[in-house]
């Protein structure tokens, strides 16, 4: 087992965990909590009062300029867009970066399709005369 590759996922787990015990201390002990899940408590405050890297604020800055871009151009605007929106704006994102942020959203973007006339009044098929003689056009209601 290589430690160096699998720690991100055991830091994951953790950090898993305590989000569990944070949603649950106001039901459950924390202390007790912290056994059943084989955490130590000092660890889990240690992990809440921690704060708000500046990577992370980056990146919530720019889901918020995401959305707002995204709902301003009607829905229309997929990742391109939104990442050449973002660049003039002055933040340095790639593509593929906005894209990630968009699907953690939710945010999809809608395609309009043009109109395309489907009916050729100007064939020169043949047309069959109206043998039924029927009057669609109504005198009265009915």
């Amino acid at each position: 087992m290589n430690l160096k590759k699998n720690n991100r996922h055991l830091l994951q787990e953790r950090s898993i965990k305590y989000k569990f015990i944070q949603n649950n201390e106001c039901i459950f002990p924390i202390e007790k909590m912290c056994t059943v899940l084989k955490l130590s408590s000092s660890g889990y405050f240690k992990w809440k009062n921690r704060p708000f890297s500046k990577k992370l604020l980056l990146k919530e800055k720019i889901k918020e300029q995401i959305t707002s871009i995204y709902f301003s151009s009607k829905q229309r605007y997929g990742s391109p867009r939104i990442t050449f929106e973002l660049n003039s704006l002055g933040y340095k994102i790639s593509r593929i970066t906005d894209a990630k942020y968009m699907i953690e959203l939710g945010l999809r973007s809608k395609l309009s399709k043009k109109f395309k006339v489907t009916t050729n009044s100007k064939h020169t098929y043949l047309v069959v005369e109206n043998v039924l003689d029927r009057n669609f056009i109504a005198k009265k209601p009915a």
